[in-house]
């Protein structure tokens, strides 16, 4: 199928994206307000504009509304902080349904803060996260199962985002991981699509997505050395797809691997979001299409825009045509 003709098939399609959402929020500084504090003496940074987008699952959900999707709905926990606010505006001003989100009084909302130099546009400090680093209650997350258990079923395309890098994890819990896997092996027909950071091997019947060294690692501890096709066969995945840059991706489905180039060998300006965009792309066009391959390739195209623009950017219908 052609670019145009996959996607011409998205408006048709419900998809959910399910896991930690969080807040980006982009703080530009001015250097030359950089005067000490007169209480401390230290240097202030002396942010004088910021901007908020949703971040992680909602960089993947963006991505979802500028494809075209139908619906792009997230599922997991905000926290009842003003974060969670900005959150929730930001997620209802790009499109996306948060009415799934569950609202967690004393949860602090997901959220990365970035320093940029008004100056010339570049991230130069580090970063400000705000993270948890207590396990969910089973309070909430009983709340989470619940709403994946009356909602999975309603959409076409699933999208696992388990992007929490504490040792604690995020919303992506053992116990949804079952509920994640039973509704995979129930739904073949639906793609069912997981994007870990640390914890890729401990899911099962899904389509598993790392990139390179994620992957690595998930094999790493697994059988002790990088071995993609017993990382498939331990997740019992129908389909496990490695990300690899520039050098595109490699494919691996039960009668072996296939490489499928990248779209692009230009200097990319910011690979923040690549993988989110890919996933996006992917997924829906493994739904229309049918084909991992073409799938993927349709993903490295997505990728090829996003990764030419500053920050999480998205790929609009309009300038996947425009790429042919």
């Amino acid at each position: 199928m052609t670019p145009a003709e996959i996607l011409a098939e998205f408006p048709k399609l419900r998809a959910l994206v399910v896991g930690d959402v969080c807040l980006d929020r982009w703080c530009r500084y001015d250097p030359a307000l950089a005067e000490p504090s007169r209480e401390t003496g230290l240097p202030r940074i002396a942010v004088i504009r910021t901007e908020t987008t949703p971040g992680a699952a909602g960089t993947i959900a963006s991505n979802l509304v500028a494809l075209g999707v139908g619906t792009a709905s997230v599922l997991g926990v905000v926290g009842d902080d003003g974060f969670g606010f900005e959150l929730e505006k930001a997620l209802a001003r790009t499109g996306i349904r948060g009415d799934l989100l569950v609202r967690a009084a004393g949860v602090p909302t997901f959220t990365y803060t970035k320093l940029i130099r008004t100056t010339d546009g570049v991230e130069d400090l580090p970063r400000v996260d705000f993270v948890s680093v207590e396990p969910l209650s089973r309070a909430i997350e009983a709340a989470v199962i619940a709403n994946f258990r009356a909602h999975a079923a309603e959409f076409d395309v699933i999208l696992i985002s388990d992007q929490a890098e504490t040792k604690t994890g995020g919303v992506v819990t053992e116990a949804l991981r079952e509920e994640i896997a039973k509704l995979a092996k129930a739904h073949p027909e639906k793609i069912v699509w997981v994007d870990s950071r640390l914890r890729a091997e401990h899911f099962r019947h899904v389509i598993v997505k790392p990139n390179e060294a994620e992957a690595g690692a998930a094999s790493e501890r697994i059988c002790g050395r990088v071995d993609y096709a017993e990382l498939r066969r331990h997740t019992a995945s129908p389909l496990l797809i490695v990300t690899q840059g520039d050098r595109g991706v490699i494919v691996i489905d039960e009668s072996g691997e296939t490489r499928v180039p990248a779209a692009t060998n230009k200097p990319p300006v910011d690979i923040c979001g690549a993988g989110d965009s890919f996933s996006a792309g992917a997924s829906l066009a493994l739904k229309v299409t049918g084909s991992p391959a073409e799938a993927a390739a349709f993903g490295n195209r997505v990728a090829s825009i996003t990764i030419m623009k500053h920050g999480t950017g998205t790929a609009s219908s309009a300038e996947i045509l425009a790429a042919e």
